[in-house]
């Protein structure tokens, strides 16, 4: 199969680049990376040294392609769908660009933040700066409440590059900083992008993994491992 994806399936940003191959039912090989795995750790460095995933592997152009973004957008120029998931027109791609960006920058990383800080010993934790990611992630949530008046999906009517970002990001971000009352057109979005095909089968494929996420119990109680985590 011409097309790889190295990835992990509790990994956010890989939710993004699966739900971009799947919305236009892509044909990709995909390779599980361990990073805790010296020789699967390997097979990704060799690819990309910063060790970070997801990656596409491209056989049949001789392509190695990393960083989300630059994926979606990479199969939207050489193995288009269907639903292109980036706008022909300039003005209006630049609008889904902004909004793929928002979501990476003001609500994945924040969320990641407050992740790792859990993970860390008690010593080493910052709740300072878990203090900052949070209200970070609510100014995002205000912001995201505004850009949706009046819109299906975050930037119009048809699902885009920008949606793939938002759906896993607003995914493990709900679970730390919840939406409020004053959400409502932010939890109906959210609720759409839980019911889209695509990303549905994302979720069920990152079932198997849930209990290794330090919040698995406030995930969305169809998603929740049956014991809690130790």
């Amino acid at each position: 199969m011409s097309l790889i994806l190295y990835q992990h399936p509790l990994a956010s940003f890989c939710h993004k680049v699966l739900m971009a191959l799947y919305e236009n039912g892509t044909p990709f090989e995909s390779r599980i990376i361990d990073l805790g795995n010296e020789e699967s750790r390997a097979s990704l460095v060799r690819l990309w040294p910063l060790a970070k995933f997801p990656v596409l592997r491209d056989e049949a152009l001789d392509s190695t392609v990393p960083e989300t973004s630059i994926i979606i957008e990479y199969l939207d120029q050489h193995y288009p769908g269907a639903a292109p998931l980036l706008p022909t027109d300039p003005s209006d791609a630049l609008c889904v660009r902004l909004w793929d960006r928002f979501f990476d920058l003001y609500v994945q990383d924040p969320m990641q933040k407050i992740v790792a800080d859990v993970r860390r010993t008690e010593r080493d934790q910052n709740p300072r700066g878990v203090a900052e990611a949070q209200t970070l992630l609510c100014t995002a949530y205000g912001m995201i409440e505004k850009q949706l008046d009046g819109k299906i999906w975050i930037t119009g009517d048809r699902l885009t590059m920008a949606d793939c970002a938002a759906a896993p990001a607003l995914f493990y971000a709900e679970t730390l900083v919840p939406f409020g009352e004053e959400h409502g057109r932010l939890e109906a979005y959210y609720q759409r992008l839980l019911d889209r095909p695509s990303f549905a089968r994302v979720l069920k494929e990152a079932m198997p993994y849930f209990h290794f996420y330090p919040y698995s119990q406030k995930l969305p109680v169809q998603f929740r491992p049956e014991k809690p985590n130790a």
